[in-house]
């Protein structure tokens, strides 16, 4: 496994990192388990989670995906073993401070993701998308004295424009010297979902040397190869049926599914490593996460990491359009 800095932090971080939304929704606890163990022992350091996973389950009230990342650790005794990632902004509980980034939420927050996890300090703490409700200036000063509590150690965000981003910049670059700023992106990212990251995004990101964690890097399964032109609803699919899978269904979309096969088929390997390979080529992503509801599918994404595209290669998929 390769490790590269994330952003400006001390944080050395695999370049995959585990993702774990499937936990208590499509992997049961002892899969959970299972992938986590394999993710260890091959070297991935680094998981990202957030209190919510996975709210929409029936059955499921949140913080299933830290409190199984806790006993997992605790059992292991690896709590300083794996960079931990988690992320706080959605309704958690009833009341008007339930969800956002106002302080009162932030705060109680970070203590229920500490005790869930069974950690003293997260070391990347991110808004799981903005809060238009509440001033950065009181989500920022909430973060400022989680750092100087030793609860967090850096701030990261997610699912920001660039003009969001932009405006936490600008914040941090105002504040005297030592005020904490965001020092990650995650992006959502992929072959088949191309501009929101690089209009913009990724220009500023890599102007003030930020970290890049793109999500969704396999586009919900439609760039493991399994949908095809003959085969639009294959076996068992979460992803067909909703409207980010229909985005892909058409020319576009099968042209850059046509040109992975090929590249998998020169390079001797699956579909997915093709298309995790091209995003680890990219300079400015740091790591790319990646979920997992069996060892088996673990193991086809860590293979990525030694998959390594030639600059022709790269052009030839940077150069097709993108559905979206």
């Amino acid at each position: 496994m390769d490790y590269k800095q994330l952003g400006q932090t001390n944080l050395q971080v695999s370049r995959l990192c585990l993702g774990t939304m499937t936990m208590g929704w499509t992997s049961d606890k002892a899969e959970s388990f299972a992938v986590m163990d394999y993710a260890y022992e091959h070297g991935l350091n680094f998981f990202d989670t957030a209190d919510i996973y996975s709210m929409w389950v029936d059955g499921n009230d949140g913080g299933v995906s830290e409190t199984w990342i806790g006993e997992w650790l605790t059992e292991r005794n690896l709590q300083n073993k794996i960079i931990i990632a988690t992320k706080a902004r959605g309704r958690m509980w009833e009341g008007p401070d339930g969800e956002g980034l106002s302080r009162n939420h932030l705060m109680r927050a970070v203590e229920d993701s500490l005790r869930r996890l069974q950690i003293e300090t997260i070391d990347l703490y991110q808004s799981h998308w903005p809060d238009d409700k509440t001033p950065l200036g009181e989500t920022f000063r909430a973060f400022e004295d989680m750092i100087k509590e030793g609860k967090v150690r850096y701030i990261g965000c997610s699912n920001h424009s660039t003009t969001q981003l932009q405006e936490t910049l600008d914040l941090s670059a105002n504040k005297p010297t030592g005020k904490p700023r965001y020092e990650s992106l995650q992006p959502h990212y992929n072959l088949v979902h191309r501009a929101e990251y690089e209009t913009d995004l990724m220009a500023l990101c890599e102007k003030h040397g930020l970290g890049v964690i793109p999500y969704s890097p396999l586009a919900g399964g439609f760039l493991t190869g399994k949908y095809r032109r003959d085969n639009q609803s294959p076996t068992g699919s979460r992803g067909y049926g909703n409207d980010r899978m229909q985005k892909y269904l058409n020319d576009k979309g099968w042209a850059i599914i046509d040109a992975l096969t090929e590249l998998s088929q020169t390079h001797n390997c699956a579909i997915p490593q093709t298309a995790l390979a091209w995003l680890l080529a990219n300079p400015t992503i740091t790591s790319v996460i990646v979920g997992a509801n069996r060892v088996e599918q673990l193991a086809d994404s860590i293979n990525a990491v030694d998959l390594v595209l030639s600059e022709d290669e790269k052009a030839r998929l940077d150069n097709l359009p993108s559905p979206t």
